[in-house]
């Protein structure tokens, strides 16, 4: 039995993690947590390495299949205000790693603050689009970004800025346990005008997504410029299915769950597509889900 001392209070054994995931399948995590303070994460994540126990960060839920029956981990959800505070101090905003992208945007947005607006419709939270640096094409989360506030492995904290952050296309070297706190940098701009930008983008990028996302995920990151969808599609795997799991029409990069279906279904179906892709086009697709 793991020794979770004056943490007793956060600390859950056996909890099912469908409720957290897009997807509302899965089995149960060996412990949980919700730390209410960086104090308490800071302790439970020294316990957890001491006692030998793996450990697992649970965002927004957007990018998890979980595949097992049970997570041998401690599954840690930053869900408290501690973790998805969001304030503004001129030009910057400074946001909590667990506060929801969206709430960034529209925080930016009522103050008149521009850079961000092309994240505009991208799930997930603020730590999660720092790791993958979400954006578009020709725009990303990453160029905005002037420090990030970290907590290793070893539960140290750190500041990350300058020659020590580096961003590239839908990746970063943020690479640490816990992404803690984003500093973002952005222009002074009429917000009415930030606020049409953010809706806008909101509408085009909604429009590339399947109708009920929250029923689905996206399998995988786009490829050096080329969509990941194109190279379904070129695959010929539009419509393809396995089970009760099947790719959505509109959009084939994102796969549901249908009535009856099962994690097994989605796990092969999810193999199967990206097989498909590399044997017809020589491209390893990079898996944007992850599997626990």
């Amino acid at each position: 039995m793991a020794e979770f001392s004056g943490l007793e209070h956060i600390v859950r054994e056996n909890e099912p993690l469908a409720p957290y995931g897009w997807l509302r399948t899965g089995g149960v995590a060996r412990y949980f947590a919700e730390p209410t303070t960086e104090d308490e994460l800071v302790s439970l994540i020294v316990l957890c390495k001491a006692q030998g126990i793996s450990v697992k960060l649970l965002g927004g839920g957007s990018n998890i299949l979980v595949a097992s029956d049970i997570v041998d981990a401690m599954v840690i959800h930053l869900s408290s205000a501690a973790f998805t505070e969001i304030h503004v101090d001129g030009n910057c905003v400074v946001a909590k790693g667990g506060a929801k992208l969206v709430q960034l945007l529209s925080t930016a947005a009522r103050e008149g603050l521009s850079g961000l607006e092309s994240l505009a419709g991208i799930p997930g939270t603020v730590a999660g689009a720092l790791k993958t640096n979400a954006g578009t094409h020709n725009d990303d989360i990453g160029q905005w970004t002037r420090a990030v506030k970290v907590l290793t492995r070893d539960g140290e904290v750190a500041v990350r800025e300058g020659d020590q952050l580096r961003f590239a296309y839908r990746e970063s070297s943020l690479n640490e346990l816990v992404i803690l706190e984003g500093v973002f940098e952005l222009k002074a701009m009429d917000s009415v005008e930030v606020t049409k930008r953010t809706q806008t983008q909101w509408i085009l990028c909604k429009g590339q997504q399947p109708r009920g996302a929250a029923g689905a995920i996206c399998m995988f990151r786009d490829h050096g410029g080329v969509t990941a969808k194109s190279l379904i599609e070129s695959a010929g795997l539009k419509g393809a299915a396995m089970g009760a799991a099947s790719l959505n029409d509109a959009c084939p990069n994102y796969l549901e769950l249908n009535e009856g279906g099962s994690v097994e279904n989605a796990v092969a179906l999810l193999n199967h597509v990206q097989a498909e892709v590399e044997a017809q086009s020589g491209v390893a697709l990079v898996r944007q889900v992850e599997i626990w």
